[in-house]
């Protein structure tokens, strides 16, 4: 049996993936949260929104929700999310 290992920092070119430069502070931003479509999810966002909010600054969230984990998101939701300076995603299991 032969494994593969695929590195998810390489594009289907081969070339290494630039990560986003940090965000120099929350304070102001606006971050999206992209929920997976499980069943503790949104209420994990809720902790987190509320946490960002009153200790570091966050001004504003976009939330969106995935139709369910198994799929990728679709384009219009990543299109909806564009105007964050920051996006989470997390799994609510």
């Amino acid at each position: 049996m032969t494994l593969k290992v695929l590195d998810p920092r390489l594009s289907a070119e081969g070339e290494a993936l630039r990560m986003a430069p940090p965000l120099a502070a929350l304070e102001g931003a606006v971050v999206g949260l992209l929920d997976n479509g499980k069943i503790g999810a949104e209420r994990l966002y809720d902790f987190i929104a509320e946490i960002l909010k009153s200790r570091y600054g966050v001004r504003e969230f976009i939330r969106r929700r995935k139709p369910d984990a198994t799929r990728p998101v679709p384009p219009e939701v990543l299109a909806e999310l564009r105007g964050a300076d920051a996006i989470l995603s997390a799994i609510g299991d």
